[in-house]
């Protein structure tokens, strides 16, 4: 059985994303590239550890113990655990007057209910059917604990913990992706060694399958780039829309190929969960629009006061 361990695709994943990226960061982002401080390098690691080491391994731990649908749907929460992860460091503020903080407030809110709801409640099955297309490898690999069955406290927790290390990084970001990723494979292989030992086998690509989840996880580097392209052209709240997305496509995956049951907490956590999510952006939206039109209006009224 090739059965993948939670560090061993965190690791990889990282050193082909550093590979990959490392000739298009020299080519095109030589010039741009600051000068390294104290301060930025330690900004870089602690990025690099929250965002890259950990976020990857309690996300691969959990998904072990869990459903791909719960464990990509709690991926939404990132907005909302951001946003209380900000505020003691003032970089947040609840407005409660305002419809905009009332909303990024009462989304955040919807967000942890529904992520509770598909952590701790899970309710009759929803009969939608079954696929004819299993993936029978994958079968074979759940063995004696499909995926409906998976533990429906342990495995979410982990990914709920998954998700606020990724949040971390967004309090302090730094954007240089190929020296993120490079240190996060240094981290992943020194973390990996040291618990699953200097063993070739725990490490070896020589099973097809492991080789080819490894060399999917080349993933992370055009996740990178696209992410950041988006961004640039229409800003990270446009790209957030989107991450609902991800749970539609897991969910009827999961169903196809490992066939995978919904339940009724699993489906009314996740509604929840993207319902919350849409209101935070909605309110952080609404509060960009709030300072760029008051700059407007102060670089228009500056001019009477010379």
């Amino acid at each position: 059985m090739a059965a993948l361990k939670s560090l061993l695709p965190s690791a990889y994943r990282q050193i082909f994303a550093t590979i990959i990226l490392a000739p298009f960061a020299s080519f095109f982002g030589r010039k741009s590239m600051p000068t390294i401080t104290k301060y930025i390098a330690l900004q870089m690691f602690l990025c690099s550890f929250f965002g890259g080491t950990l976020h990857q391994v309690l996300y691969f731990a959990g998904l072990e113990h869990t459903t791909p649908t719960i464990a990509c749907a709690l991926l939404n929460l990132s907005p909302a655990i951001t946003f209380l992860l900000a505020i003691p460091f003032l970089m947040e503020t609840i407005a409660i007057k305002t419809n905009q903080g009332k909303a990024k407030l009462i989304g955040t809110i919807i967000c942890v209910g529904g992520a509770m709801v598909m952590s701790f409640y899970k309710g009759s099955l929803i009969n939608i059917g079954t696929s004819n297309l299993h993936w029978r490898y994958a079968v074979k690999v759940l063995g004696n604990k499909p995926a409906n069955e998976s533990n429906n406290f342990q495995g979410p927790v982990l990914v709920l913990l998954g998700v606020t290390a990724w949040s971390v990084c967004f309090l302090a970001p730094y954007t240089t992706a190929t020296v993120m990723c490079g240190m996060a494979s240094i981290q992943c292989l020194v973390i990996g060694v040291l618990i699953e030992g200097r063993s070739v086998e725990a490490w070896s690509l020589a099973s097809p399958i492991r080789a080819g989840a490894c060399l999917y996880t080349f993933s992370s580097s055009l996740q990178f780039v696209a992410i950041s392209w988006c961004i640039s052209k229409r800003g990270p709240l446009y790209v957030s829309m989107f991450n609902p997305l991800a749970l539609i496509v897991v969910a009827a995956l999961g169903w196809v190929m490992i066939d995978e049951k919904l339940y009724v907490g699993s489906a009314v956590g996740a509604v929840l969960t993207v319902i919350g999510l849409y209101g935070v952006l909605w309110g952080k939206n609404q509060e960009l629009k709030n300072q760029k039109n008051g700059e407007k209006f102060w670089s228009k009224r500056k001019p009477e006061f010379r």
